[in-house]
């Protein structure tokens, strides 16, 4: 049977368009973020710190998320953190009336916060479908992201002047966005899996950690992570500031890495037939090994584009890859506990990386940054052939 004769598959559609409305501001925040740190920061190696701090509030608030959908059921809280994301927009443009980077700092950690409801999103539509469309799930809200891809970078840059303060009429058009997002959630039927009674599991996350096949998941979306986020946080300071490319060029390339970042999910089930999901993940690593080689020989706005499409595919092979092997990696009852502590560590990373693009751009050339790249995709490796090892023995 196919997913779209599959009970849950109205779900699985509702939320990809809904999370990809949602995220529109998240995308919105990946081009104007630096631009406006560039503006506000009190030191240039702070530029990037609001796209950092919103990866940090991601982090930091990913676990108290994931038990608070476990308390509420996932529509519920997702309902909750879009209206705190529509008031956050507010925020955003309090701070840039007042020229506040700390408190436009703050409207990003809590961008961060509704960032981390947002992504749950995918295991709600896995929870919606039967265990032999969990891959396809996963894609197809990944798949949603192309519309965040679009609506996020227009939005920030038809919204620059659209009062007198730059980037504040960004924000009005976001709210806009996720207010239609909520609308759309708001028909969304919770699985019974979803309105089942969940008790708090008792299972540590060095329990967890000890499955090779559940640290390989979570390396997977690490490593992902840390390599887009330290690349993409650095491309539109790097490209409009130090390689003189025009605003317009720039939106063009992060929207198309975007695109890139989601597109690969339309084909995504095809390929997990045929490669497996340690197959995809090798695939996704070749792609980044690529994004370093072309990022290191070419700095043109092409040069940009085809690094920065070939950073959204491996990102995500890596990522789906990751999440389709992590419901395979624990018990039912343990599903909450290893999402958020899967989440927490991704997310984590990907806040350093960002925070160290910051400090990066400005004291490394671009092909430094580039070649800094190897060692998570080194590590990657070791992690693969460690648990095919631990596999076999077992």
């Amino acid at each position: 049977m196919s997913i779209t004769s599959a009970p849950g598959f109205k779900n699985v559609c509702i939320l990809s368009i809904s999370s990809a409305l949602g995220g529109s501001i998240i995308t919105l925040m990946v081009l104007a973020g630096s631009l406006v740190g560039a503006e506000l920061a009190p030191s240039t190696s702070l530029t990037t710190a609001p796209i950092a701090i919103m990866i940090l509030g991601t982090a930091m608030t990913v676990i108290p998320v994931t038990q608070c959908m476990r308390i509420l059921g996932r529509k519920n809280t997702l309902l909750l953190f879009m209206l705190v994301a529509v008031l956050t927009c507010g925020l955003a443009m309090m701070a840039l009336q007042m020229h506040s980077f700390t408190l436009f700092c703050l409207a990003s950690f809590l961008f961060g916060l509704c960032n981390a409801s947002i992504l749950q999103t995918r295991f709600a539509a896995m929870e919606s479908v039967g265990v032999e469309h969990t891959a396809t799930a996963a894609s197809m809200v990944m798949a949603g992201g192309i519309i965040a891809a679009y609506i996020g970078p227009e939005i920030a840059v038809a919204g620059r002047q659209l009062t007198d303060v730059d980037y504040q009429g960004s924000f009005v058009l976001g709210a806009a966005c996720i207010m239609l997002a909520a609308l759309l959630l708001s028909q969304f039927k919770p699985s019974s899996m979803d309105t089942a009674v969940n008790t708090k599991s008792k299972t540590s996350a060095l329990t967890l950690m000890r499955n090779p096949s559940f640290c390989l998941a979570l390396a997977s979306g690490s490593v992902a992570y840390i390599i887009m986020s330290f690349v993409m946080t650095g491309t539109p300071i790097s490209m409009h500031h130090f390689h003189g490319h025009s605003l317009i060029d720039t939106k063009w390339v992060i929207q198309s890495h975007i695109a890139a970042m989601f597109l690969p999910s339309f084909i995504a089930p095809v390929l997990f037939k045929y490669l497996s999901i340690r197959g995809m993940m090798l695939v996704g690593l070749a792609c980044y090994c690529a994004t370093i080689a072309i990022g290191f020989a070419d700095v043109t706005v092409n040069g940009f584009w085809i690094q920065l499409v070939l950073l959204g595919i491996g990102w995500n092979f890596l990522f789906v890859s990751g999440t389709s092997l992590l419901p395979s990696t624990h018990r039912e009852d343990e599903r909450f506990k290893a999402q958020g502590v899967n989440d927490f560590a991704i997310f984590s990373f990907q806040a350093i990386a960002a925070l160290s693009a910051g400090w990066a751009i400005y004291l490394l050339s671009w092909q430094q940054i580039m070649l800094g790249c190897i060692v998570p995709i080194a590590l990657m490796l070791g992690v693969l052939i460690w648990e095919r090892t631990k596999m076999a023995a077992d």
